[in-house]
């Protein structure tokens, strides 16, 4: 497994440099750093700054002396707000990982309880029920389910029976002067994980059922079913089993997309996370957060697939770990 996982880690090493360098190139090609300084009254004020980021050199020299300062934690600061990229990046990655982890958690168990219902009663009418939530959840936009969310959980409950607060709170994760996990948290996470959940079910429900469908055919499930096995020992021990190594695959691969790809969920919430920073550096302007935080969410995409091939050799003895 050691061999294998390092094979795997050293083809992500290129993989890295070629996706950073474009990714580089991309933001230099789109965004002037100095826009604001253009604007400037001082006339030396615009041939210092580019002479000190080095703004006059070739990308390619100025992608190298960037990477050396990433690769060293100096991440650069802020043209917005002033502050380390670095400690920016660090808590929006904190307070996304909370919501990914709660959210992928809650959708994984959800979904496989949905597909191993209907992979078990094919052609049911709950069989049926659920395909037709699951394209109805699928074609749900984000923004909306959240709304949607907000007002039958918060605001129709507290204007129904008079509450003097809303029993599922909607802006951030935690209240004023509360922190760690306790109720209040429960209370703010439980509607952007709802949000982010909705899409993620409908979408692994339909792969897991698929998957133990093609399971249920299986010549070892007939043999099973022949030798008078229980239908839910087949059902658990050989189907599910079976199934299990692919649908971890794209679960881990899905996981690495919501890093930085919950905008609509955050902006939603006013949850200051990845999603949420990118949108506010990229109206801003500000290159030198956008750059760091594409790189990281890079690699949490080569992470992810990492831990996504290590979950799929452990699961599927069939796999060559050599």
């Amino acid at each position: 497994m050691l061999t294998f996982l390092a094979r795997r880690l050293a083809t992500s090493v290129p993989v890295v440099i070629i996706a950073s360098f474009l990714l580089f190139w991309a933001v230099r090609a789109t965004f002037d750093p100095l826009a604001k300084l253009r604007q400037s009254h001082d006339p030396t004020a615009l041939p210092r700054e580019t002479a000190r980021l080095g703004l006059n050199r070739p990308v390619p020299v100025q992608y190298l002396r960037w990477m050396k300062a990433f690769v060293t934690g100096d991440w650069g600061t802020s043209t917005r707000t002033g502050g380390s990229v670095s400690t920016m990046i660090g808590s929006a990655l904190g307070t996304t990982a909370q919501l990914v982890v709660w959210g992928v958690l809650f959708a994984a168990v959800l979904a496989l309880a949905v597909g191993l219902y209907s992979a078990s009663r094919q052609y049911s009418v709950g069989d049926y029920g659920f395909t037709a939530l699951s394209y109805l959840g699928i074609a749900m936009p984000a923004f909306w389910v959240g709304l949607i969310l907000i007002q039958a959980l918060a605001i129709w409950p507290q204007q129904q029976f008079g509450m003097a607060d809303p029993p599922l709170y909607f802006i951030g994760l935690h209240s004023p002067g509360s922190h760690g996990v306790n109720v209040d948290y429960l209370r703010h996470l439980v509607l952007p994980v709802l949000t982010m959940t909705v899409g993620l079910v409908a979408g692994w429900s339909r792969f897991s059922r698929a998957a133990l469908v093609e399971s249920l055919g299986s010549d070892y499930v007939r043999t099973a079913r022949a030798k008078g096995v229980p239908r839910r020992r087949i059902l658990i021990r050989h189907a599910l089993r079976n199934s299990f190594a692919p649908f971890v695959t794209v679960v881990a691969m899905d996981a690495a997309l919501l890093v930085g790809g919950l905008v609509v969920t955050e902006q939603i919430y006013s949850i200051p996370g990845m999603g949420r920073l990118f949108l506010d550096s990229m109206m801003a302007g500000d290159v030198f957060t956008l750059v760091p935080w594409m790189l990281v969410i890079a690699l949490a995409m080569i992470l992810f697939n990492l831990l996504a091939d290590a979950a799929y050799a452990l699961l599927d003895p069939r796999v060559n770990l050599r």
